[in-house]
């Protein structure tokens, strides 16, 4: 975020307008939820460890999730700033409810919960001076509609003296505590087939523990259909549990790991206890094999081993990266340092290559950090994939100001001197290598919302494998971004091949403007799917203000120093306050629930119940796996899933369409393309008529034409 000191007084004003800014204190409350932070002592001594809690106050008939939502939700998140030397641990979760609303079963919190987490304080903590603790709370909370809401705590508790009387801190820590699930105290063992698992335990206790009620809550979805009953039995003295094994099969020896809660009777009435459970099976699943075809890629295995071996993971990343130059995300790009490369074709051999190396340079380093945050990320237990960065709707405004930005540029309202290190088309045209490393970062920036043939299967591989696979393949992916420009700057014989620098080189490059523009165009419309019409107002008044600010920049840039001065002030003010008001403007409207969007009369929304539903029943199925960011997703569904002859024989062959939408995060179809070994959309995949797992899932290509959708539910 950026930082504008001598602007405070007119950044406070700005951000009253956008209405999301507010002071710390230890509660904060929205409509739904009241939050406040609490700790198990008044005071700390140096070196303690304590308990800090996140109560959450719920009104009636809305709820927030665990962590484990099941079948839809999130589950809530708890980041602590806390002083250099202190140490947070991970959320410690209560027992959960079981939450159905129709087909859908979530797990969560009704009424109130408190969220436990140990926190460490630093053995050097001074005597005398106050410990804070500030949490950045993030939740969902539901009703019929969904709304994600997030609050800043803090909390400031004394350090004393060893030895002097830390206080009994606040009452609902305890409370807290004894919500959290224990040790069984009885032994339990896992049995599992195709058709349930079934937890057993077996204790001569048990026939006198009074049981009324069991449920088992995993750690992680897929392992059991959540809406599924899930029948017991207590025979002498033993108890059986029976769930219906879901999507995600357990692989031979794999643990399953959770939440067994028990209602049994107690003297003032009904009690419901919840046991941790980490237990291995005796039985493994049968699996799925995948089905080979000249034109359709395979379903991956599930047995959880990976498709490839690194060798062919990298060589599919490379021949990926260089189709990735025919996307139309891209071209505009490439052809931006096309023109670079003809109008210095001048200069040396030595320099042309250079700069192809600063190219490459550009593309590669912005490719490591990309997958240093997908491996950051998924250290701290997110799923994620291709193109995750445009799910946040602050990323695709940033994105669409940048793609508006280049346009300005290119149709010549404005140009950036050479003491600024600059972006887009104005560091493609600079002799410099800062322009073209800036413009291999601009390059994969562009690319990332597309997915090319030959990436799918690659990804998919990088991201199940440790960070150094990973990198590997990111690289390589990256190398085949640059080849082409890199093989014309090496290569003397091709670059006299090209046309002769002339006028036509300013029009074609003025007229690139117009792919920038519409680029920008698209940016905003994908906003408008995630946080809805005020983000696009939002969006289009930026727009605006930047427009100016390039103007005006450019105008008094060839005036006295004052002018000068006054211009560029103007100009970083007016950027200054987009980029502020942008993020919070976004940010509050995102957070309020968007209108429903009617889908397309062909197509059903995705849901893992109704897609296990069709198949049970033995029905064909579809299932497209989408989002509006994705360029790719979009061409397909106009040239190939809309035409008549597809949709005549989706009807003709009675094969129902399901289309599930990536746009903003959501961990059901994350964890379907997983399920798959992708790592992003587009997914298409067809199920063929047949009841249960009697016959296999055919995996499509990412690139489609009618023909390969007619063949694939052909056969």
């Amino acid at each position: 975020m950026l930082e504008l000191r001598p602007l405070s007084i007119a950044l406070a004003l700005f951000m009253l307008f956008c209405g999301n800014a507010q002071a710390s204190s230890f509660e904060a409350d929205t409509e739904q939820v009241a939050a406040q932070l609490v700790a198990s002592v008044d005071a700390v001594h140096p070196g303690d460890e304590i308990l800090v809690g996140v109560q959450q106050r719920i009104i009636p008939h809305w709820h927030t999730y665990w962590k484990n939502p099941g079948d839809s939700g999130l589950a809530t998140t708890i980041a602590y700033e806390l002083p250099i030397g202190a140490k947070a641990g991970k959320i410690q979760w209560p027992t959960p409810n079981r939450i159905t609303l129709g087909p859908v079963t979530s797990y969560g919190y009704e009424n109130e919960v408190t969220l436990l987490t140990k926190i460490k304080v630093p053995q050097d903590s001074g005597v005398g001076t106050a410990f804070p603790i500030k949490a950045k709370v993030k939740w969902l909370v539901c009703k019929e509609s969904c709304i994600p809401q997030k609050v800043d705590l803090a909390l400031d508790l004394p350090v004393v003296a060893p030895g002097a009387d830390a206080g009994t801190g606040s009452p609902l820590i305890e409370l807290a505590r004894a919500s959290l699930p224990s040790v069984s105290p009885w032994p339990i063992s896992l049995a599992y087939s195709n058709d349930v698992l079934a937890l057993r335990m077996t204790d001569a206790r048990l026939q006198s523990s009074g049981v009324k009620k069991v449920w088992f809550y995993p750690d992680e979805w897929g392992k059991i259909v959540q809406g599924a009953e899930q029948p017991w039995q207590l025979s002498g003295d033993t108890l059986e549990l029976q769930m219906k094994p879901g999507e995600v099969r357990l692989s031979p020896g794999e643990s399953l790991s959770g939440v067994l809660a028990i209602t049994q009777d107690s003297g003032s009435g009904p009690v419901t206890r919840g046991y941790s459970v980490q237990v291995a099976g005796d039985a493994a699943v049968s699996e799925i094999t995948a089905l080979k075809s000249e034109v359709l890629e395979a379903a991956p295995a599930k047995d959880g081993e990976p498709d490839l071996v690194l060798a062919s993971a990298l060589l599919l990343a490379l021949l990926g990266g260089v189709t990735l130059n025919l996307m139309p995300c891209v071209l505009p790009v490439l052809s931006i340092k096309a023109l670079s490369l003809i109008k210095h074709a001048q200069h040396s051999p030595l320099q042309t290559r250079l700069q192809g190396l600063a190219y490459t340079l550009g593309i590669l380093t912005s490719f490591a950090l990309l997958g240093g945050v997908l491996i950051a990320v998924k250290a701290g237990g997110a799923q994620i994939g291709w193109g995750f960065q445009f799910q946040s709707p602050v990323f695709v405004l940033v994105v669409a100001y940048l793609m508006f930005t280049v346009g300005l540029s290119l149709s010549g309202v404005f140009s950036i001197g050479g003491s600024v290190a600059g972006i887009g088309s104005s560091l493609a045209e600079r002799p410099g290598y800062s322009g073209s490393f800036f413009t291999g970062v601009l390059a994969t920036i562009v690319a990332t919302p597309c997915t090319a043939p030959f990436m799918g299967a690659a990804l998919g591989f990088a991201l199940s494998q440790p960070p150094a696979a990973l990198l590997a393949v990111f690289f390589c992916l990256g190398l085949g971004l640059a080849l082409p420009y890199l093989l014309l700057s090496q290569w003397p014989s091709l670059q006299r091949r090209l046309p002769k620098p002339g006028v036509w080189m300013d029009r074609l490059k003025q007229g690139l403007a117009f792919p920038m523009y519409g680029a920008a165009v698209w940016l905003v419309w994908v906003l408008a799917q995630q946080a809805g019409v005020n983000a696009v107002a939002i969006a289009l008044g930026g727009m605006v203000i930047i427009a100016f600010a390039a103007w005006l920049y450019e105008f008094t840039k060839h005036t006295g120093k004052a002018g000068q001065r006054s211009g560029f002030g103007v100009a970083a003010l007016s950027l200054g306050l987009v980029l502020v008001g942008g993020y919070f403007g976004v940010e509050t409207t995102a957070a309020t629930p968007l209108v429903n969007v009617e889908p397309v009369k062909s197509a059903e929304p995705y849901s893992a119940e109704r897609l296990n539903e069709l198949r049970s029943q033995g029905k064909p199925v579809f299932l497209n796996m989408t989002a509006a960011w994705c360029i790719s997703c979009l061409v397909n569904e106009k040239v190939a899933l809309s035409q008549s002859s597809v949709v005549d024989t989706f009807k003709r062959s009675g094969i129902t369409y399901l289309k599930g939408d990536w746009t903003n995060r959501d961990p059901e179809i994350t964890r379907i393309l997983t399920e798959f070994g992708r790592s992003g959309v587009p997914l298409y995949v067809f199920y063929p008529a047949g009841a249960g797992n009697s016959t296999k899932p055919i995996v499509l290509p990412q690139i489609l034409t009618p023909e390969i959708v007619t063949q694939a539910v052909a056969l």
